[in-house]
């Protein structure tokens, strides 16, 4: 299971969203909870753009241990038995 990005137990807070007069009335024929559905997308936008952030903060780190591996070789080549 994943931790959570963002406090799931912080309380709502209505806000205005102006929406594609289409878009809004196909998903309220089909049931689509607005509020969770937002929700659910906005957290995935995060996510996403957390883990860009931390690949762009750790790119040095990653990449001179991928050369590291690609000179050496894992840490432990000299100790497995498989």
């Amino acid at each position: 299971m994943q931790a959570s990005i963002y406090d799931i137990s912080a309380p709502k807070k209505p806000t205005n969203v102006s929406i594609n007069r289409d878009l809004l009335q196909q998903a309220k024929e089909h049931h689509i909870n607005l509020s969770q559905a937002l929700e659910t997308r906005l957290a995935e936008l995060l996510r996403e753009q957390k883990q860009q952030q931390w690949l762009q903060e750790n790119r040095e780190a990653v990449e001179s241990y991928n050369r590291r591996i690609a000179a050496n070789g894992p840490f432990s080549d000299g100790l497995r038995r498989f």
